[in-house]
């Protein structure tokens, strides 16, 4: 219990310190407003950079997976890069902290999402007055993006086709469906069809992910490593480092990403086009003994690149 008692005070010290740092941001660039644009041609003030920094909170019926988006470009002078930091700095002890409780006391986090924002009374009537819910920890701790070098323009770019992909094996899936209701039909349905294909063929499943915006950068010059451009996400306003405070270039995307996919499909797509375990989101390849294949090719390159075992000298000499 002492732990628990520590780590959420160690946590209620991380959440105030990063209130801190964003109210210092929004305050620095109030004193000196620097060039900026954001998506929709808003106004970006302190008022604007403020709520955009300390939005933490769940909407009424929002998926837990979706976070909101402040898409803008801010260019930033060096007192307001040191701003920027600071609250990068305190995002980065928040989530340590939170990875923490997860793995030692996880059943604080609920407790986490009801409390904290009661430690500031601004924040707390905000939560109410917009009809909010809890905190959305996310939101708390991802980062603030931070342009390498000044930049001579920007491409800015909705993507939809984001998602992630999870090798599973058959043992995993059966105990996976296995933890849901096994006398509904259509998981005895999907139960058989794993008992149908080999034990050792390796799954996919997919987690399609929300639409981002993307940003191609463009340097001004090149970095130290050579290269010209980086490309990035934009969950948050962009921060440009550049002493001359030039807004660089750059496009006006639409407002909301487009409602299909734009990209075409790869033509050597791996993965079959429907799905094999639907309550998963479970699919299977279409060349599945490639995949085995490329994964012991991968395991044998790990286990050369580790070297032969070496035995202690109380090794060797108990043998």
């Amino acid at each position: 219990m002492e732990l628990q008692y520590r780590l959420l005070a160690e946590l209620e010290s991380d959440f105030d310190e990063l209130i801190a740092a964003a109210d210092q941001l929004a305050s620095t660039y109030a004193e000196a407003p620097t060039p900026a644009w954001a998506l929709g041609d808003v106004a970006i003030d302190a008022a604007w950079l403020r709520r955009a920094l300390t939005d933490f909170w769940y909407q009424d019926g929002q998926d837990g997976r979706e976070t909101r988006s402040y898409i803008g470009l801010i260019v930033a002078s060096p007192e307001l890069m040191t701003a920027v930091e600071t609250v990068n700095a305190a995002k980065a002890r928040f989530a340590a902290t939170l990875k923490h409780i997860r793995e030692a006391a996880p059943r604080l986090v609920p407790e986490i999402k009801a409390v904290l924002p009661f430690r500031h009374p601004a924040l707390h009537d905000h939560l109410r007055g917009q009809g909010l819910a809890r905190l959305h920890l996310k939101q708390c701790w991802r980062q603030l993006p931070i342009a390498d070098a000044p930049v001579s323009r920007v491409r800015l770019a909705w993507y939809t086709s984001g998602r992630s992909i999870k090798r599973l094996s058959v043992a995993d899936a059966e105990a996976r469906l296995a933890r849901m209701d096994t006398a509904g039909a259509h998981i005895r349905i999907q139960l058989r069809k794993l008992g149908d294909i080999p034990s050792d063929e390796p799954l996919a499943q997919i987690q399609n992910q929300a639409p981002v915006m993307r940003a191609n950068l463009f340097f001004r010059e090149a970095l130290a490593d050579g290269r010209q451009r980086r490309a990035m996400n934009l969950p948050l306003p962009l921060f440009i480092p550049d002493p001359t405070l030039r807004l660089p270039d750059h496009n006006a995307p639409p407002l909301q990403p487009p409602a299909s996919r734009t990209r075409a499909k790869r033509s050597d797509q791996r993965l079959e086009d429907e799905p094999f375990l639907p309550s998963l989101r479970v699919y299977r390849y279409r060349n599945p003994a490639l995949q085995l294949a490329e994964a012991r090719e991968r395991q044998a390159r790990e286990q050369a690149s580790r070297g032969p075992e070496t035995s202690t000298p109380g090794e060797e000499a108990g043998r």
